[in-house]
């Protein structure tokens, strides 16, 4: 087990607390990933998006095959064809995969036949668990996947669920169908939660280097489940049940909510008093203890902060259970992006001009940097905002091609964009390596994240 020490506000406190963790230590004694242990039989991915695939190719070598199994041919097709976001690590063992498989070699198998899955000893759950647009938990593509692994669920099977949802979900959808397919958990199969804690773009954190948590539904479950999951991380640890590890995913994302809504908060403070708020956080995230820096932007977008949450709020409103903190945190969130459109007008007004006809031009459309996901990115409601406020609107990234905002509109990038066509240029997001020197020629900019100053120097420029 490698060293890992907790991530607490007040220094000293690991210390003392951290004997409550168990981590989990493999039958033969030897260390959590060691090179020289036995390959794991057949594992099988259930949905190949951004948990999914890179799970998938980590796998490789730990396992005699991995299955990945999909619903979405056209989705099986890109990865096939390696057109897929991946990070240069991740790209450069689906290449590998992709040139073994050329040779006739199976163990990188794709399918969309659910009958597949009744060959693997484990099966990892990770499809999507988006929310509506009322942020009701949406569980079509989770209960269709459980119901599809029930169905074939056969006995000596462990199966991992890694899609962050509402307490219960593991016990609900997996447990209690497969008792009811006669198969007795903890004895014939063996289930357990270990949510996924993957950060898309962010070559800091690696899967290897990211502990992982595994909640099973009995002691067995879990056993069995850190076998699989030690297979990725060099450090697993092992909490009482499902419901403490879903329960600790859903704290992981909200806590990072509050922090953002936050820090969004203090630079509206910071620009009242004449502060930079990028400078205020670096100085109080110099103390080492009680403090944890997050940075203001144009809004919090992806797959786990603007949804996950609600999860939770929404199972709490069943038990008429108050949250005022997290429900505020989420509306702040949720405002954001409105804020920067009515700053990009009030900043149009500071040179006399109207937003009537005004063209704007939207930098950034995937949701972080380094990735071309644009799933609940704020850029969207940005765009579709100025729109509503009869600004000519376009946008220029270079990994998303084309956009539909909330309101239907097909958008397509601006590919070789001259800044001096532009009346504004709102920074949302810039990307590792991409040229965005064409917006020193811009007659203002907009800067929602704070910090493109530091990439380009860019001259007139106000912040949110």
């Amino acid at each position: 087990m490698a060293g890992h020490r907790l991530s607490l506000a007040i220094n000293g406190r690991e210390r003392l607390l951290e004997k409550r963790l168990v981590p989990f230590s493999p039958p033969d004694g030897g260390p959590a990933a060691s090179n020289g242990q036995a390959r794991l039989g057949p594992v099988a991915i259930v949905g190949l998006g951004y948990v999914g695939l890179p799970t998938a190719l980590a796998l490789l070598g730990s396992s005699s095959q991995i299955i990945g199994f999909d619903v979405n041919d056209e989705r099986l097709r890109a990865i096939s064809s390696g057109d897929v976001d991946l990070s240069e690590l991740d790209r450069a063992r689906l290449e590998t995969a992709r040139l073994a498989t050329a040779r006739g070699d199976q163990s990188f198998r794709l399918t969309s036949d659910s009958a597949a899955l009744a060959e693997a000893d484990a099966v990892i759950v990770c499809v999507p668990t988006p929310v509506d647009e009322r942020h009701i938990p949406d569980l079509f593509a989770l209960r269709g996947a459980c119901q599809t692994i029930v169905a074939h669920a056969r006995p000596g099977q462990t199966i991992i669920l890694t899609s962050t949802s509402f307490v219960g979900t593991t016990r609900q959808l997996l447990v209690e169908p497969l008792r009811g397919r006669g198969l007795s958990v903890g004895t014939d199969v063996y289930v357990a939660f270990s949510p996924e804690r993957i950060d898309p773009g962010n070559p800091d954190h690696l899967q290897r280097e990211t502990p992982r948590v595994v909640g099973g539904t009995t002691g067995e479950c879990s056993q069995q489940a850190a076998q699989v999951i030690r297979r990725l991380t060099d450090s697993v640890y092992l909490v009482s049940s499902p419901e403490a590890a879903e329960l600790a995913k859903l704290y992981e994302n909200i806590f990072r909510a509050v922090t953002l809504a936050l820090a969004n908060e203090f630079s509206d403070v910071c620009g009242t008093l004449g502060l930079d708020p990028i400078e205020v956080t670096l100085a109080a995230a110099t103390k080492p203890y009680g403090f944890l820096a997050a940075f203001p932007g144009p809004g919090v977008g992806g797959h786990c902060i603007p949804c996950d949450p609600h999860y939770l709020l929404w199972q709490l409103r069943g038990r008429r259970r108050p949250t005022p903190l997290i429900e505020q945190a989420m509306r702040s969130i949720h405002a954001r992006p409105a804020r920067v459109v009515e700053r990009a007008i009030e900043v149009l007004a500071s040179d006399g001009r109207s937003p009537t006809g005004a063209k704007v031009i939207v930098v950034g459309a995937s949701y972080k940097a380094g990735v071309s996901d644009v799933r609940e990115s704020p850029a969207l409601l940005i765009i579709d905002g100025l729109a509503r406020s009869d600004v000519e609107v376009s946008y220029h990234d270079p990994l998303v091609p084309v956009v539909q905002t909330p309101d239907g509109q097909l958008l397509r990038s601006v590919t070789a964009p001259d800044g001096a066509d532009w009346d504004l240029a709102v920074i949302h997001g810039v990307h590792p390596g991409a040229d965005y020197s064409w917006i020193r020629s811009c007659p203002r900019v907009l800067d929602a994240t704070y910090l493109f100053d530091l990439f380009d120097g860019a001259t007139r420029r106000s912040v949110v």
